[in-house]
């Protein structure tokens, strides 16, 4: 039985032995391995082997990007306006010998050099000018801390400002200022409009007016054409009727008696309406009367000297 335990004793210190050896490093991670309190090397992520009892890890390092998020900070403008600064940094290890060794907590390190170097920044600029300048103090920040962590081996990736408060009396007024700022614009807006409504209005008037003169224009010229092609029509209507009397009586040779007859029946007509008040009797009514008195003796005669 003692060599079955001997033996069994043993393959149980191998696999311990084993067991210590054998380092298995997550992706993205690397040990920091000692010899003997020192430095030896750094194992990557994956299998990897140590001597039990000789190497000893020191530390782990994540190389992945880390956000470091900062409590708000106050600081002082140049104009003595106190503010809260919330900022957060995105940081990378580049290096794991350095992050271990030439800085004891490289986390802490960055959180206060970001926030000295905040409020150095900051300092520098009046109130408005840390309100709007967000990406100008994200390089300043940015070129600051890459010099002081490249000896850390730790790389900034980024630095973000994730607010800035200014004290509260400050921001009602910067409220009240933009209220202001928006009523007047708008005012200046409807203003504005208005101004374009009264030129479209003008402008829509205007066209109008001219429109109905052209139409005014065109209606009496078309107007004055008709009248006159209608007056045209009417004297050649009458130069027509009168060539033709002319022609008939010229033609038909009447005798004076018939005119005078046809005149004495045309004076009637002459009389009618209601604002005939004076008539006055033409000069030739006698001579009328005499040639139809003439007229009607023949008659009688000729009708006398017919034969019974």
């Amino acid at each position: 039985m003692a060599p079955i335990i001997i033996v069994v004793l043993f393959v149980a210190v191998l696999l311990i032995i084993f067991w210590r050896s054998v380092r298995i490093v997550p992706h993205s991670m690397e040990d920091v391995v000692e010899r003997f309190g020192k430095f030896h090397r750094t194992l990557s992520s994956g299998f990897n082997i140590v001597v039990p009892g000789v190497d000893q890890v020191r530390e782990r390092i994540d190389r992945r990007v880390q956000v470091v998020s900062f409590p708000p900070q106050s600081a002082i403008t140049e104009d003595n306006l106190a503010v809260e600064v919330d900022s957060a940094v995105y940081i990378r290890v580049v290096d794991a010998y350095r992050a271990t060794y030439e800085v004891a907590n490289f986390i802490q390190a960055v959180e206060q050099l970001t926030l000295a170097t905040l409020r150095n920044v900051i300092g520098g600029m009046n109130l408005e000018g840390t309100l709007t300048s967000r990406d100008q103090i994200n390089r300043e920040l940015k070129s600051v801390l890459d010099e002081a962590t490249r000896d850390w081996g730790i790389e900034i990736s980024r630095i973000e400002l994730k607010g800035i408060e200014p004290p509260s009396s400050v921001q009602e007024a910067m409220e009240m200022q933009m209220r202001a700022d928006r009523e007047k614009r708008a005012q200046l807006l409807s203003a504005e409009g208005e101004k374009q409504a009264a030129v479209l209005r003008a402008e829509g008037e205007r066209s109008s007016s001219v429109l109905r003169a052209k139409g005014s224009a065109e209606a009496q010229m078309l107007t004055a054409k008709a009248d006159a092609d209608a007056q045209t029509l009417r004297a050649r209507g009458e130069a027509d009727s009168i060539h033709m009397v002319f022609k008939a009586l010229h033609t038909s040779r009447v005798d004076p008696d018939v005119l005078a007859y046809q005149y004495l029946q045309k004076l009637p007509e002459i009389a009618k309406g209601d604002a005939n008040k004076v008539w006055i009797v033409p000069a030739e009514m006698g001579q009328a009367l005499q040639g139809v008195s003439s007229a009607f003796e023949r008659i009688q005669n000729e009708v006398v000297k017919i034969p019974t």
